[in-house]
C-alpha cells in the first residue's frame, strides 16, 4: 500500500491555487490595457509570486517612467514659468493652476448651493400660492445666475456626443454604402475629399445662418447655440468614421462574401451577419479618431461662436485680463486634454466589448 504524502497533496493544491490566479490575471490584463491600468497587471503577478524582479521592472516601465516624465515636465514648467512676462503678468506655475482649479471648484459648490436656495424659494413661492387658491399665478422660474465651471464642462460634453452620434448616424451608412459599391464609392469620394479638410472655422458661420434661418423659434426643444455647435461638430468629425467604415466594408475577405451568395442572404442579412462584425475594428477605429475631432472642434466653435460650454469660458477668461485669467484659461487646457483622453478610453473600452482580438 502506497503512503499518501500530505506535503505533495498540499503542493499540488498550492500550484492549482496560483494557477487559477493567473489565469484570472491574463483575463483581467486585457481589460486593464482597455483601461490604461496596464501597470495593474505586473504588480498582480508580483503579489502571486511570479518573479518579483522581473514584474518590478515592468512596473518601473508602466508606472515609474510615465510618473518620472510628468514630474519632469511640472518641475521644468515650475523652472521656467516665471521668466516668462506676459500682458497679465507671469505664466502661472503648478502651484497657481492648481490654486485656481480649487476655486474654479469652490466657486461652482457655491453656485450649485444658490441654484438648489434658489429652485426651494420658488417651490415654496408656488406651493404657498396653490394652497391660497391662487394656482394660476404659479410660475416656473429659472435661474438666472452663471454656470458654473462644471455646468461649462456638462454643456460641452453633451453638445460634442450629440454631434458625433449624428454623424456615426450618417457615416455608417454612407460607409458601408461606399465599401459594398464601386459605384457609390466613385459618387462620395470627391465629395469626401473637397469637404474633408475644410476647418469649422469655415463651417460656423453657415452653420449659424442656416440654423437662424430654419430654426426661427426660442421655444424648440434645442437651443440655436447648442444646434450651431453640434452640427459644426458632425460636419467636422463625420470624415474620419465614413472613410474606416467603407476601407473596412471593403476589405472584408472575398470568400466570405462569395459564400454570403451561395447561401442567398438578403441584403439585410448580409450587412448584420458578415459586414459589420468583419469590418468593426476599422469602423470603431474611426469613431475614436472622429469623437477627438469632434471635441477639438467643439471648442474652437464656442470660442468663436460665443456658444455655452468650455470654448467660452477660455474666451471670457481671455477677454476678462485678470491676474488670475491665464491659470484658469491653463486649467481650461487641462481640463480639455484629460476629458479628450477620457473620451478616447470610454471608446476603446466600447471596442474592446464589441471587437475580439488574439488576447482577448
Amino acid at each position: 500500500m502506497t503512503a499518501v504524502d500530505p506535503n505533495a497533496i498540499e503542493a499540488e493544491h498550492r500550484e492549482a491555487r496560483r494557477a487559477r490566479w493567473f489565469t484570472r490575471i491574463n483575463k483581467a490584463d486585457a481589460w486593464l490595457r482597455v483601461l490604461g491600468l496596464s501597470w495593474l497587471t505586473p504588480v498582480m503577478r508580483a503579489a502571486a509570486g511570479d518573479n518579483p524582479r522581473a514584474q518590478a521592472s515592468e512596473i518601473w516601465k508602466l508606472l515609474g517612467v510615465p510618473l518620472l516624465a510628468i514630474a519632469g515636465f511640472l518641475t521644468l514648467w515650475a523652472v521656467l514659468a516665471p521668466q516668462v512676462q506676459t500682458s497679465l503678468g507671469a505664466v502661472p506655475g503648478p502651484a497657481q493652476v492648481w490654486s485656481e482649479a480649487v476655486g474654479l471648484h469652490e466657486d461652482a459648490v457655491r453656485t450649485g448651493e444658490r441654484r438648489a436656495q434658489f429652485e426651494e424659494m420658488v417651490e415654496q413661492r408656488n406651493q404657498r400660492l396653490v394652497e391660497a387658491g391662487r394656482a394660476d399665478e404659479v410660475q416656473s422660474i429659472t435661474f438666472t445666475g452663471a454656470p458654473s465651471y462644471y455646468q461649462q464642462i456638462r454643456t460641452s460634453i453633451i453638445t460634442v456626443f450629440f454631434g458625433f452620434l449624428i454623424a456615426t448616424a450618417i457615416a455608417v451608412p454612407l460607409g458601408i454604402l461606399a465599401g459594398l459599391s464601386a459605384t457609390a464609392n466613385a459618387a462620395l469620394n470627391p465629395i469626401i475629399q473637397i469637404f474633408k479638410p475644410v476647418s469649422p472655422l469655415a463651417w460656423l458661420p453657415i452653420v449659424t445662418m442656416i440654423v437662424s434661418a430654419v430654426y426661427a423659434t426660442n421655444d424648440g426643444l434645442f437651443a440655436k447655440s447648442f444646434l450651431i455647435s453640434a452640427i459644426t461638430v458632425t460636419l467636422c468629425s463625420l470624415w474620419p468614421t465614413l472613410i474606416n467604415t467603407a476601407l473596412g466594408v471593403a476589405s472584408i475577405d472575398k470568400d466570405l462574401v462569395n459564400v454570403s451568395r451561395v447561401l442567398k442572404m438578403t441584403t439585410r442579412t448580409k450587412i448584420t451577419k458578415l459586414v459589420l462584425p468583419s469590418a468593426m475594428p476599422l469602423i470603431f477605429t474611426g469613431l475614436r479618431l472622429s469623437l477627438g475631432v469632434g471635441w477639438m472642434v467643439l471648442i474652437a466653435a464656442e470660442m468663436l461662436a460665443q456658444n455655452p460650454g468650455l470654448g467660452k469660458f477660455v474666451w471670457d477668461e481671455f477677454q476678462n485680463g485678470s491676474s488670475s485669467s491665464l491659470a484658469r484659461i491653463m486649467v481650461a487646457v487641462f481640463t480639455i486634454g484629460i476629458i479628450g483622453f477620457l473620451l478616447d478610453r470610454l471608446m476603446f473600452a466600447i471596442q474592446a466589448a464589441f471587437t475580439f482580438t488574439n488576447q482577448r
